[in-house]
């Protein structure tokens, strides 16, 4: 079965065919609009990524991110999460719909904004953790085990490392916090990302003015001066608000709602407030702490907890969508709930 493939969301009432050379695509991409916002998709066939090799799952993202970058020379785009397959044009009309308003009011956000990516590793991370293990405080710690007269035990050796991590630690927080107040003062915001190993001292994204590209860029060449070569710092940018905004997609069938809808004892239309409402007395019923002596207690507390979690999620994408209400009423034998989240903080 054929499907779409969603890469982000554009404002555009243009129907069009991106020639994309350079990026590595499969397929045409082009435009399904709704009003004055539009969907950047490709014919695609589904896929499970959790069966796909590293290889290939790297190759499919940066497809995704080619695509994503080369729009961005058009319009300023919404990305949408890697691997948002949809069935037909009808489906991605109906994220649109749905989605309509909180798109437009994160275009208003997005306007004349970059993303850069900045990554601040240790030069030499061997030639730093030597200079600490021989500095002061360790040469200190070092000749308290030893004035011990009981010789060198490995919770000895332990406590050793451990202070030479909690150093390198302290320096790297210290030259952290220089760089983000250099960066920040050129940026709108910021978000961390985690540090993958102890050579990295930062990993983070900067929201800024697109106007002030360069002016970010001469702070980190004056960082780069200022810290030496202790320090390498690599930069990647202009790229869309990856790291602030990201559009999530997910599908839900109706008979999942309509049973957890059941299961909390609710009507077809109901608020959030209800549900979290339903949700505590029922959970108050069949809490296992509290009925040890009732069978099947963690079992039907299980299904409250999952029947509450679908419906809440369900709720917030439909209040991101201008409808406080969840309306659980099933109108075609196939059809799906399709659920429209935009995650603040974003998701590469």
């Amino acid at each position: 079965m054929e499907s779409k493939y969603i890469y982000g969301i554009i404002e555009t009432s243009e129907e069009r065919l991106f020639n994309l050379s350079g990026a590595d695509t499969y397929e045409d991409v082009y435009v399904i609009s709704y009003q004055d916002i539009a969907a950047i998709v490709s014919y695609s066939q589904p896929v499970d990524y959790t069966t796909l090799y590293k290889e290939q799952l790297a190759r499919r993202l940066l497809n995704h991110q080619q695509v994503i970058e080369k729009i961005m020379e058009f319009y300023y785009i919404l990305p949408v999460k890697f691997g948002t397959h949809t069935a037909n044009n009808q489906e991605v009309k109906e994220i649109l719909l749905r989605g309509y308003t909180k798109f437009k009011d994160i275009f208003k956000k997005i306007h004349n904004r970059i993303e850069m990516d900045v990554v601040a590793t240790w030069s030499n991370i061997n030639s730093i953790v030597k200079e600490i293990s021989e500095g002061e405080e360790v040469k200190e710690l070092k000749e308290e085990i030893i004035s011990r007269h009981e010789g060198i035990s490995v919770n000895d050796q332990l406590a050793v490392g451990r202070r030479i991590k909690q150093i390198l630690d302290k320096k790297a927080e210290r030259y952290s916090f220089e760089i983000e107040a250099a960066l920040n003062k050129c940026s709108l915001n910021f978000r961390r990302h985690d540090l993958m190993d102890d050579k990295m001292i930062i990993n983070e994204a900067f929201m800024i003015e697109k106007i002030r590209k360069d002016e970010f860029e001469r702070t980190l060449d004056e960082l780069n001066s200022r810290f030496g070569e202790g320090v390498n710092f690599r930069c990647v940018g202009p790229l869309p608000l990856y790291s602030f905004y990201t559009v999530e997609v997910k599908k839900i069938s109706f008979e999942k709602v309509d049973r957890a809808r059941k299961v909390l004892c609710l009507g077809v239309r109901t608020s959030r407030e209800e549900i979290i409402r339903a949700y505590r007395n029922r959970a108050r019923l069949y809490h296992p702490d509290r009925n040890p002596d009732t069978l099947n207690a963690e079992r039907q507390f299980n299904e409250i907890s999952r029947a509450y979690q679908i419906l809440l999620e369900y709720c917030l994408a439909a209040e991101q969508s201008g409808n406080g209400d969840v309306y659980v009423n099933k109108k075609e034998p196939d059809e799906d709930a399709i659920i429209t989240k935009i995650n603040i903080g974003g998701s590469k």
